[in-house]
Order: structure tokens, then C-alpha cells, then sequence
């Protein structure tokens, strides 16, 4: 779906508009809306459940949730007066958009706000990976002498690697540029777009040549399992896979069975199949770097996501253009 496809607010002017920001972080950015606008928190707590918000969403016009906050279709039955959803973050699929489409309901987002620090923590993943910096730190912490020894955990540098980016949109791209900073060769994937200054392959092309594959597409019926065994096959054994994406973009069973079988060095995980739960596996395996999807954690990004939410809901409000996800 176009993510830059605006639309005009149908807003109800005669009546107040009553907004629900279901996030306990930089509230105060909503502090100053329009007349006839109000805002509500969670009462009494940092922000409502999946069953709380089922309770409490009827009389809502406008409601902003963390991307990660599954809005079901049975909730959207419930919200009878709900027009626009605005997602903090890039991502789009805890909301089955057409679904939302056919109940009067848009949904935008905040794409702008995450690309620097998704991208910082795709590279950090790369380079924590690659130098094998979570393995060192647990080695000095149990006290293992062989730690010290340069033959033991030799690791690798990301100069001279080739990085492939699988999905050149404003993360990739910014990918692209820091990991220039790194004398990294970039090669990359997209299905539609052309980017300037980088060699564009095919996907299995870049699977196969790439020394670390960074994944940076969004999740969409075509790209769930983009990477499963197949595709794990065509790369190469001492390749990485850096995942700062969306977790079911990877058939995580596939992954598991390449990284304990040897067909892959190692991969570093920011999101997971079916958060919050992570395959057992993983945790055991000292070539996988994991973190619990905190790629927009950063209080420069947290602010900036509520910063363009409550500017999407006084454009909004006052009839002016919102982009939508699902015209």
C-alpha cells in the first residue's frame, strides 16, 4: 500500500472529537489541540490492556496505540465512533487495515520518526554480530581465562563486507549510508523502487553474494516467510542475517534449523515470529544476538512518534491531509 496516499478528514465538526493516546511516554506533546478536541489517557495506569481497551473505546473517534498493540476486528466492531488510527511507529500489521477500510476507519503512522534509530541498531546488531561482542562480554563475565587470548572467539570486521539490504526504503537507505562510514559494499533488493549510487539484484542474487543480509521491508501478505528455507539456503555459510524489520518476515523454525546445522553463521534479532514469545532455541545458541524489538527505543524517537502523532491528529481534526496506509 502507498504510504504517502493522503486524505481529507471526514471529522465531525458538531460534536466534540475524543482522542485515546493509549502510551504512559511524552504526553505532553498532545498538550495543545484544537477547540472542541479532547484528549484521554488511560486512567490510573501508564496505558490499557487488549481487554481494557475493548471496554472503554465506544465514544473514540481517534485512537493512538504503539504499533506493537493488536487491534483486532472484534474491537473494531466495538468502536463505533473510531475514524482514524494512528500507529507510533512504521509498521502497520497489529491492524488488519482493509478490515478497518470497510468499518470508515483510516490508519496512518509514523514512519519519519524511527528511520534514524531502526537503522543505528541495524548496524549495531552487525557489528555486535560480526565482532562477536555478546560473546566476549559473556566469557569475561564467567571468569574464562581463554577470553583474553586472541586465538580464542576471533571475530570478523565489517570493512570490505558486502552488506546486502533487503528493502531499500528510508531505513535501508540509511543503512546504506552509515554503513559506507564502515567501508561496508552495499548491494540491495527492492521490488519497485531504484535508488541511486547501489547495485540493485534480484533477491536470490543478493542472498547468494551478500557476506550480511540486513532485512528492512515491511510485513505485508507477500513478505511473511520472505526468508525461509530456500531462501536460507542461497546464502552463503559465513554469511549473517540481521533482522530490524518485522519479525514473521523470517521463517523462524528455518532460521533455527540453518544457524544449529551450520548453513549460517549467525544472526542478530531485534523482532521474533510471534513476540513476545522467542523460540527456546535461540536463547542457547552464542552465535545470535537478540533484543526485544527495540528498535524506535530511544527517547529522540519515542518523542518524535508522539510529535508527529498529535500533528497527524490536528491536521486531522482540522480537516486538513493525513497519510493513510489504507485509502
Amino acid at each position: 500500500m502507498d504510504k504517502s496516499f493522503l486524505v481529507k478528514a471526514g471529522a465531525r465538526k458538531e460534536e466534540k472529537c475524543k482522542v485515546l493516546v493509549n502510551t504512559d511516554y511524552f504526553r505532553e506533546t498532545f498538550s495543545r489541540m484544537p477547540e472542541g478536541v479532547e484528549v484521554c489517557f488511560a486512567q490510573g495506569k501508564p496505558f490499557y490492556s487488549v481487554s481494557e481497551m475493548a471496554q472503554v473505546i465506544a465514544p473514540y473517534r481517534i485512537l493512538v496505540i504503539p504499533s506493537i498493540f493488536p487491534v483486532s476486528n472484534p474491537l473494531l466492531d466495538r468502536a463505533e465512533n473510531l475514524e482514524l488510527i494512528c500507529n507510533l511507529g512504521a509498521g502497520f500489521n497489529n491492524v488488519d487495515v482493509d478490515y478497518a477500510r470497510s468499518k470508515g476507519v483510516k490508519v496512518c503512522t509514523t514512519p519519519d520518526a524511527v528511520t534514524q534509530s531502526t537503522a543505528e541498531l541495524a548496524i549495531t546488531l552487525m557489528a555486535c554480530l560480526m565482532r562477536r561482542v555478546a560473546e566476549h562480554d559473556r566469557a569475561l563475565r564467567e571468569r574464562k581465562e581463554a577470553c583474553w587470548h586472541y586465538s580464542q572467539l576471533t571475530a570478523r570486521s565489517l570493512q570490505g563486507k558486502l552488506l546486502g539490504i533487503v528493502g531499500m526504503g528510508k531505513i535501508g537507505r540509511r543503512v546504506a549510508e552509515m554503513a559506507k562510514v564502515f567501508r561496508m559494499e552495499v548491494i540491495y533488493a527492492n521490488r519497485n523502487t531504484e535508488v541511486l549510487g547501489y547495485e540493485r539484484v534480484s533477491l536470490e542474487e543478493l542472498l547468494h553474494r551478500a557476506d550480511v543480509v540486513s532485512l528492512h521491508v515491511p510485513l505485508c501478505g507477500q513478505n511473511r516467510h520472505l526468508i525461509g528455507r530456500r531462501e536460507l539456503a542461497w546464502m552463503k555459510p559465513e554469511a549473517v542475517l540481521v533482522n530490524t524489520s518485522r519479525g514473521p518476515v523470517v521463517d523462524e523454525e528455518a532460521l533455527v534449523e540453518a544457524l544449529q546445522s551450520g548453513k549460517l553463521s549467525g544472526a542478530a534479532l531485534d523482532v521474533f515470529e510471534k513476540e513476545p514469545h522467542v523460540n527456546p532455541a535461540l536463547y542457547a545458541m552464542p552465535n545470535v544476538v537478540i533484543t526485544p524489538h527495540i528498535g524506535g527505543n530511544t527517547h529522540e524517537t519515542l518523542y518524535g512518534m508522539m510529535r508527529d502523532a498529535a500533528a497527524h491528529v490536528r491536521a486531522y481534526v482540522s480537516g486538513e491531509t493525513v497519510p493513510v496506509v489504507n485509502p
